[in-house]
């Protein structure tokens, strides 16, 4: 079974089976505003949490999604690359930015569930 996470820098992670996949929330797509360009990550990078993955445009700015935990980047979600859109109609569903392999599931310790997250947001 899937369980989702969220980070305070508004990306959400949801994992089932070691992969995870990553996008940002409804929150931070309506605070972007339009999206016209996502530049995705490649597959089989290793990343560490806080970096960056992916730069979202918009119409309003340019803004870093950042890695929520240490792993591998095994797939970009490429429809975005002509559907930009995508994030903003479908940000937790279809608009996922990238799946990675988790090298430590311990570190979804630290992110927040959806209540804590939803109190973060206010």
């Amino acid at each position: 079974m899937a369980k989702t996470y969220f980070t305070s820098d508004h990306e959400w992670i949801r994992v089932e089976g070691g992969i995870a996949t990553v996008g940002i929330t409804d929150y931070a797509q309506e605070q972007l505003g339009d999206l016209v360009f996502v530049e995705l990550p490649e597959a089989g990078r290793a990343v560490k949490k806080g970096d960056t993955a992916v730069v979202v445009e918009s119409v309003k700015a340019a803004s870093d999604v950042y890695v929520p935990v240490d792993g591998e980047i095994v797939e970009a979600n490429t429809a975005l690359s002509s559907e930009p859109a995508l994030v903003n109609s479908a940000a937790t569903g279809d608009g996922w930015l990238w799946k990675m392999k988790l090298s430590d599931e311990s570190q979804l310790d630290g992110l927040l569930d959806e209540a804590g997250y939803n109190k973060l947001i206010g």
